[in-house]
């Protein structure tokens, strides 16, 4: 059988990528469709140009700024890469083969794809907060017209996707997904994480979200809504522990997975730093006759786990773009609806009139819950930006929709009300209509 290398490389045309969003993540998609045989980068966009810009010098490659869907159609056609500030261009582009969306804004990252989508592109969806918000409804969209949508690989839900592909291929049942997390500060800020990240050239915002949680949580409700699983607790349990082989000390398996659906969890503080895990189960005694001549540390059954030390960002992203077009297969998609979603908790006593100022921000953190336990009337983080508190909260409160005044960001609010009814099983109740959202 031939490698995805080989068939790459024995491609009449190379798969012409268009990228929005060169932050970090995509400085570094840029960079590997340039050097991945098969690929090229054929547009990049960023709302700062000068970024933009900067990334095609990095690359040593020949590009133009353009400024109409015209001008980037002509800069694709002579094979120069097409440089702009408007992500809405490379959205609208026959020429273009597939999209990865890497903005970090869940409407803006939504509303590129389903521009996309328009023009037969098919969508690779690095953006996570997008896809817990909107991926259901842009998956729709893409599957009417035939197209692919697939959450990119390098992150982790990806690769707990390809742990768990595993499993079931080897006979195992799911029970549990989880992400390695190393530290967790539910009550930091951007002000009290600025030195860390700092030294990390990041942004401060971005990563109080990562050490608050709401950015983990939101990378589990990623898997959670594609495979059907759910948390134990809201935020998940999050045990402490030295290393992964310690799981079995932490977790009463037998307990856990009494009703057989497999949940979503993490580990804080353990190695392999930046890995992925999944526990499987199996009952088939010459299964466990055989694994028990592996180490102990794998389980002594009928739990047994599986460990990936690693995800690689941008590395590993075009694998699944090259499956998506070669064999048009998805990584990872959200298939079973909005299952799971990430809600406003307050990080501190808030008052009336205050601003909740989204994931990483200031008022609020993040915590993953099922809907189907607690309902739609919580407030999803990942667009809480600028909504404004009608009653006081005390600390560690969760924050209910009919308590915000959301106008300033109804059009992300309408879409997500839009995207709630995508293969949705749970009670649509709205205590919030009299806002008057139309959707």
């Amino acid at each position: 059988m031939e490698t995805i290398i080989t068939q790459l490389k024995a491609l009449p045309e190379e798969i012409k990528v268009g990228i929005t969003g060169i932050g970090s993540m995509g400085k570094g998609l840029a960079f590997q469709c340039h050097i991945t045989p098969g690929f090229r980068p054929a547009a990049i966009s960023n709302r700062n140009l000068a970024k933009a810009e900067g990334c095609a010098k990095w690359l040593g490659v020949t590009y133009e700024i353009v400024d109409t869907v015209s001008e980037l159609n002509s800069a694709i056609a002579r094979k120069v890469l097409a440089v702009c500030d408007d992500c809405s261009l490379v959205c609208s582009s026959e020429e273009i083969d597939v999209l990865i969306e890497s903005t970090n804004d869940p409407l803006a990252g939504a509303k590129h794809a389903l521009k996309a989508i328009e023009y037969n592109q098919h969508i690779v969806m690095m953006n996570h907060e997008a896809e817990v918000m909107y991926g259901p409804l842009i998956m729709k969209k893409a599957e009417e017209k035939g197209l692919i949508y697939t959450v990119a690989d390098g992150d982790q839900p990806a690769s707990m996707k390809i742990l768990i592909d595993d499993l079931a291929f080897y006979g195992f049942d799911l029970v549990m997904a989880g992400n390695i997390k190393g530290y967790l500060d539910r009550y930091t800020n951007p002000a009290k994480i600025a030195p860390e990240a700092d030294k990390r050239s990041l942004d401060h915002k971005m990563t109080s979200s990562f050490t608050d949680g709401s950015k983990l949580c939101v990378e589990m409700s990623v898997i959670a809504n594609a495979l059907d699983l759910r948390t134990p607790v809201p935020g998940m349990y999050g045990h402490r522990m030295d290393h992964i082989n310690d799981i079995f000390k932490h977790y009463d398996f037998d307990s856990l997975y009494e009703d057989k659906k497999p949940v979503v969890d993490y580990i804080l503080g353990a190695q392999p730093k930046g890995g992925v895990f999944a526990v499987g189960y199996t009952d088939k005694e010459y299964q466990q006759f055989t694994l028990d001549w592996f180490p102990v540390d794998m389980g002594s059954g009928p739990y047994y786990l599986f460990y990936r030390p690693y995800h690689l960002r941008h590395i590993e992203a075009l694998k699944c773009v090259a499956e998506a077009i070669l064999y048009g297969n998805s990584r990872l998609k959200p298939k079973y609806g909005i299952k799971t979603n990430v809600f406003c908790y307050a990080k501190e006593n808030l008052k009336q009139g205050d601003k909740i100022d989204g994931a990483g921000g200031f008022a609020c953190y993040g915590l993953i819950e099922n809907l189907e336990d607690f309902g739609e009337d919580g407030v999803p983080i990942c667009i809480a930006e600028d909504v404004v508190l009608k009653k006081d909260y005390k600390k560690d409160e969760r924050i209910l929709m009919k308590d915000v005044d959301f106008q300033s960001q109804s059009e992300a609010f309408e879409l997500y009300f839009e995207t709630l009814k995508i293969k949705g099983d749970i009670k649509m109740e709205y205590p919030f209509a009299s806002q008057e959202v139309l959707y």
